[in-house]
């Protein structure tokens, strides 16, 4: 699994790290039971704190995305689509609902967002 960060984002770091994780849930590429690396090993890989790949591993527990278990680190304990995604969909739907004020359709707001990346 390839995990991104980009260090001049103003995205939290923690956040950057939790998005690869969830990514790779929903891509199939992180499977249920799989353990993810230690914090420290993976904290080198990605130039950023080890405290920061253990922030990101709680808010990934929090949401029932990981498990940690003594001895044996953090492992997948379930599906992205445990974590609670109402905060974006409630965000799209004000995006959407500003967007068709000004005549724009679905598939422009799309675009512009793309074109943000």
């Amino acid at each position: 699994m390839k995990w991104t960060i980009d260090h001049s984002s103003t995205q939290r770091l923690q956040d950057q790290v939790a998005a690869c994780v969830v990514r790779g849930v929903r891509s199939g590429e992180l499977a249920v039971g799989e353990q993810l690396p230690p914090a420290a090993e993976l904290a080198v890989g990605l130039s950023v704190d080890r405290n920061t790949v253990l922030a990101a591993y709680r808010q990934l527990r929090e949401a029932g995305i990981l498990e940690f278990r003594r001895g044996r680190g953090a492992r997948i304990a379930g599906t992205a689509e445990t974590g609670d995604l109402a905060p974006i969909r409630e965000a799209v739907q004000s995006v959407l609902e500003l967007a068709r004020r000004y005549g724009l359709e679905s598939d422009d707001v799309v675009t512009l967002i793309k074109e943000m990346r």
